[in-house]
């Protein structure tokens, strides 16, 4: 007769409450994961029970809530495979679930702790601390430009003896201006003229075309005194000319700029001459300087910065790494876990790709505790608590009635 079964019986309802108590006092804490207390019974050379023993404390690493939040820099892992992957100060490196990033004074992404989440930057496969690209972006020149039109087949021939004035509208049938960029990013415009000229019935349609630049008349691209010339077959189909059209503009912005040429190609596959309105669509690849605007990350981990210019530019991709025993990691506080004998080493690899989950940006992965489930345990380890004080309640009563036998 003892009180060693009680006693460990009220030892293991405490212990199962503290283990609920923690898990309710982080439903609020992202990317939780709730624990459940085990229990082993214990057994000495009888076969009487020596009571109860905490075995474990387990993890439940089932996916949270995902909730938006607005943050930039926040992500959720949208799936049960991975956790984020983060380095401390001293290089030692650490997994978690949460999301909640911000970016420090060095431009490194971190979390509250100040750990640095960590992802492949260019073509490296070694996971490296991110950084955010602050400051302005390069320009970039105009290189190429790409005009789609269709030409109106119904509209009047200009007459050969009017000479092309930009000034006249009834020197040309159409035109539309598009705005360039230099080397340092300043912006220029540039406008083409269409003129419809003579062809032949049946067989062809001439429309010769005018280059204006900052209100400056462009010489022709071949130097010969003659226009660009676009020839369409009876079909309307573009027959001529059969590549882009190169132009070289120097002086950009007066002889004392430092702006290099524009040399830049125009062209105009795909351009028609249907009877219908005269439309036309563009596009140029060069872009004037642009400050760091937000950051965004793919569902597949991909990290984009955004600039004030509209470009965007690829920072680096996101890691994830899981692991064969998710039980053997180890709570080092934080919402974190660091990597164990028991767990195996952690396998990386980027969202969406063999196994990992997909990555949500501007979320995060709420705690997965369960409260109503939590206070039934609760209630379910205190009924428990006071059955063990009733056993050695009892174990008191018998051996004060062997203690009054005389």
């Amino acid at each position: 007769m003892g009180f060693g079964q009680g006693l460990s019986g009220l030892n293991a309802a405490a212990q199962s409450l503290d283990v609920i108590g923690n898990n309710i006092a982080n439903s609020g804490t992202v990317g939780f994961k709730a624990g459940s207390a085990s229990f082993a019974d214990v057994y000495a050379n009888s076969r009487v029970g020596l009571g109860t023993q905490l075995a474990s404390v387990n993890q439940r690493f089932s996916v949270g809530t995902i909730s938006s939040t607005g943050n930039q820099f926040d992500m959720a892992i949208d799936g049960a495979s991975g956790f984020f992957r983060v380095e401390d100060s001293s290089g030692s490196v650490l997994y978690t679930r949460n999301g909640q990033f911000l970016a420090d004074k060095d431009n490194y992404i971190v979390n509250a702790q100040g750990q640095r989440l960590t992802g492949y930057i260019g073509t490296s496969l070694t996971p490296e601390p991110v950084m955010v690209p602050v400051g302005n972006l390069q320009p970039a020149a105009t290189t190429n430009i790409k005009s789609t039109l269709n030409l109106d087949a119904r509209a009047d021939v200009v007459a050969a003896n009017v000479d092309f004035d930009p000034a006249n509208a009834a020197s040309y049938t159409n035109s539309f201006p598009i705005t360039v960029y230099d080397s340092l990013g300043n912006p220029h415009q540039l406008t083409q003229y269409f003129v419809k000229r003579d062809g032949t019935a049946g067989v062809a349609s001439n429309w010769d075309v005018y280059y204006r630049f900052d209100g400056n008349v462009l010489p022709d691209p071949h130097g010969d005194n003659n226009p660009i010339a676009l020839s369409f077959d009876a079909a309307g189909r573009l027959t001529a000319p059969a590549d882009r059209v190169g132009l070289i503009i120097g002086g950009i912005g007066g002889a004392n700029s430092p702006a290099a040429p524009l040399d830049f190609a125009i062209d105009y596959a795909n351009s028609t001459q249907f009877g219908g309105q005269f439309t036309y669509s563009f596009g140029q690849d060069g872009y004037p300087t642009g400050e760091y605007a937000s950051m965004s990350v793919a569902s597949d981990g991909a990290i984009v910065a955004s600039y004030t210019n509209g470009e965007t530019r690829a920072v680096g991709r996101l890691v994830l790494a899981n692991f064969a025993n998710l039980q053997g990691l180890k709570p080092v506080g934080g919402n974190a876990w660091a990597e164990t004998s028991e767990s195996g080493q952690p396998v990386l690899g980027t969202p969406g790709s063999n196994g990992m989950a997909a990555i949500k940006g501007q979320a995060v992965e709420d705690s997965n505790v369960d409260m109503s489930q939590e206070l039934v345990n609760m209630i379910i380890a205190q009924r428990t608590y006071q059955a063990n004080a009733q056993t050695i309640q009892t174990q008191d009563q018998v051996l004060q009635t062997l203690i009054n036998m005389r």
